[in-house]
């Protein structure tokens, strides 16, 4: 596709450097990070533990703030909180743990907040609310206590409060962590289903290889591309084991 006939991206970050300072030593997490998510990609993003992928998605969305570099949205450069406000509206942000995002007594509550939020009326809130769960075959569930859900069911309305505003991307954080393997498989088959451009953060090989189609990284903080024929699971006793590797 030519230059001129490609879509502009969703949201792109350019010459992103971004260090931590904790107990007078500075950490570079992301160091010139170059990124554009495009209609129509699905990424998976691989890396050790600490390599900065959820860093990574704070800095996306503005709830970390680069020291250089920029993030841009359709072309727009955020600069302010109300800049990242409208992205944040628009690319929808799954965190790892379902309970730092669930705020309300009940399902239907939690999943209109969104809508809600983005000015819509009190019944149509609902009625976003209501079919989105339907399309995730979680009808029934409006009335459940947010307290009584099970983990698997939590992760699934939290996703379902990021579908209900209707996001032009996602950004999944280890989606797949702590459900049994029946969440597992229903979460799997959510995903392949939906369209919705989308990063996923997992170390979950089977689950990636059914909802990414192109593979990330992060390596001394720089992010970067690999062949999705090196990602295999299988037990390793040499230094690379917790890397992207080619043998």
């Amino acid at each position: 596709m030519s230059e001129a006939a490609r879509p502009e991206p969703i949201f792109c970050l350019e010459h992103v450097h971004l260090a931590y300072i904790l107990e007078e030593t500075r950490r570079e997490v992301l160091r010139d990070v170059n990124f554009s998510l495009f209609p129509g990609q699905r990424f998976a993003l691989y890396g050790p533990n600490g390599s900065g992928k959820t860093t990574l998605f704070r800095c996306i969305t503005g709830l970390a703030r680069p020291q250089r570099g920029l993030v841009r949205f359709h072309e727009t450069i955020m600069r302010t909180e109300k800049d990242f406000l409208a992205l944040r509206r628009n690319v929808g942000f799954v965190l790892q743990q379902a309970d730092d995002q669930l705020f309300f007594p009940t399902v239907l509550e939690d999943v209109a907040f969104g809508p809600l939020n983005l000015g819509l009326a009190p019944e149509d809130a609902r009625e976003r609310a209501l079919d989105t769960l339907a399309s995730l075959e979680l009808s029934g569930f409006e009335n459940r206590l947010i307290h009584q859900l099970s983990g698997g069911e939590k992760k699934l309305i939290s996703l379902a409060g990021v579908l209900a505003m209707k996001p032009e991307a996602l950004l999944l954080d280890e989606p797949t962590n702590g459900l049994d393997s029946a969440s597992r498989e229903r979460l799997t088959e959510i995903l392949r289903g939906l369209a919705t451009p989308r990063i996923v953060i997992s170390h979950d090989w089977d689950f990636l290889a059914q909802v990414a189609t192109e593979y990330l990284t992060i390596q001394d903080g720089s992010l970067r591309r690999f062949s999705p024929s090196f990602a295999h699971a299988h037990l390793h006793a040499h230094p690379l084991g917790n890397e992207p590797h080619e043998h």
